[in-house]
């Protein structure tokens, strides 16, 4: 590990550690919530949240990273003072990136297949938000469908991890990264042609008082905060490999504010491209899932020229979707060489197989298996492993970085400020200690028990 790869350019580095945090939140969710809860208000409390909270967590993990050159299977036992423990917690956030990946990968499959079904022209024309449903119902019907779709899209991203960081990630990621880029962007200056653009812009973004008091400032306040947290995808070592991998060149806190800027820009601009297309052929816009598979689908197949909108959004969800599977496999591929001194190769292939047997249980558990409700009411297994990653893995393995860089015995804040301002850019002031120390772990705390309270409640 002494020969570690490094990435041969900036923007590849960038783009890679913003394709880890982009992810399908920033399209089934952040448009939704922005809408309910007042536009452009809850916009300015979601930034508020995202420099105060998000980017500062970032930096942490790029710092881990990079001071280290080490994944989370070594990171502690390379900075930590000796004779502390900090390395034990890695035995629990290890698994949070298989957990992680045993669901994200068949969520991916089903951008692929709606992607294929629309270029294929199967879901036909004017349908009806009902017959929408059916369709999706009739893909969580099939396990055989969804296993060879989640199969093709694992598969590739695994090959490409094992080409290595240089000539697989980064050659491969960065130019999907620009191409993502690139059609939403298409998309959204095509949404200026639609007849609801004005009213679905106006209900997206124009600041809305009442709707912030309908659902409540505190509901306000909670939903960005959790949004500004869950979309970087900090917590479970999967940005802090990519921090092993970067220069010196720039300053940490400079480049997490360029992460957070495209992650951010990604979602708005997801708006966009949803609202206008909802308000413009009246089907409700709604949250989850339904948005992409029920919503989007009954809007395109209304549209003129549907057929090629809706495979082109579903390639924007599928190049979206895979970078954050690469992103994770890497962390995954690196962790294992590391704790078992294997080749890329041998983690690949063995990691593939763990993955796609973690897999089984959420993907039945839509059909065999329909009757396990782990959370209660009609909550499925998929369900169950977003509970452990989102209200357990993240926030518990973010409140560890914190005091990790905060306690003497970890990497210590001396440490962590000197490598956070190494370089050309932004630099962090050492003063805000008691901030990192006191006031960001009350705010994790927060998030985790305001979680339990929304779930068990």
């Amino acid at each position: 590990m002494d020969n570690r790869e490094q990435f041969k350019t900036r923007l590849g580095f960038l783009l890679i550690a913003a394709g880890c945090a982009i992810g399908l939140g920033n399209v089934w969710r952040f448009p939704y919530i922005t809408g309910q809860y007042g536009g452009a208000l809850f916009v300015l409390l979601y930034l508020l949240f995202l420099f105060g909270v998000g980017i500062p967590l970032l930096t942490i993990e790029l710092a881990v990273g990079r001071a280290s050159r080490r994944s989370i299977a070594r990171c502690y036992e390379t900075l930590q003072e000796k004779g502390s423990h900090w390395n034990w917690n890695k035995f629990w956030q290890i698994p949070g990136s298989y957990v992680l990946m045993s669901f994200y990968g068949l969520i991916t499959g089903w951008m692929l297949y709606y992607c294929y079904n629309f270029a294929c022209g199967n879901f036909g024309d004017n349908l009806t938000q009902a017959t929408a449903s059916a369709h999706f119902e009739g893909l969580l019907q099939n396990p055989l469908v969804m296993f060879v779709c989640m199969t093709t899209v694992v598969l590739v991203s695994f090959i490409i991890v094992g080409m290595g960081v240089v000539r697989g990630v980064e050659r491969i990621t960065k130019p999907l990264m620009l191409i993502m880029f690139a059609v939403l962007l298409f998309m959204a200056i095509r949404s200026f042609t639609l007849p609801g653009f004005a009213e679905g812009i106006s209900y997206y973004l124009k600041p809305d008082w009442s709707r912030v008091e309908e659902n409540g400032f505190a509901q306000a306040l909670w939903a960005a905060m959790g949004q500004a947290f869950f979309t970087l995808s900090v917590g479970q070592g999967s940005i802090e490999i990519f921090g092993s991998y970067m220069s010196k060149r720039h300053t940490l806190l400079t480049e997490s504010v360029y992460i957070g800027i495209l992650d951010t820009l990604v979602a708005l601009l997801a708006g966009f491209v949803i609202f206008p297309a909802c308000f413009s052929y009246d089907v409700q816009p709604d949250a989850g899932p339904s948005l992409l598979f029920v919503t989007m689908n009954t809007v395109f197949s209304n549209m003129a020229f549907g057929r090629f909108w809706g495979s082109v959004f579903f390639m924007f969800m599928l190049i979206a979707a895979m970078s954050t599977l690469i992103a994770v496999f890497e962390s995954i591929i690196a962790i294992c060489m590391e704790l078992f001194n294997i080749s890329r190769t041998k983690s690949v292939i063995v990691n593939f197989c763990i993955i796609m047997t973690l897999a089984v249980p959420p993907l039945l558990g839509y059909n065999v298996l329909d009757f396990v409700h782990p959370l209660g009411g009609n909550s499925t297994i998929l369900d169950m492993q977003d509970f452990i990653i989102s209200n357990n893995i993240l926030p518990l393995g973010s409140l560890l970085f914190v005091l990790f860089i905060t306690c003497k015995t970890g990497m210590g804040w001396k440490r962590y400020i000197e490598e956070v301002n190494t370089g050309d850019g932004l630099k962090l002031n050492p003063a805000l200690y008691l901030y990192f120390k006191f006031v960001l772990p009350v705010i994790i705390a927060i998030l985790l028990v305001v979680g339990y309270i929304n779930i068990f409640g």
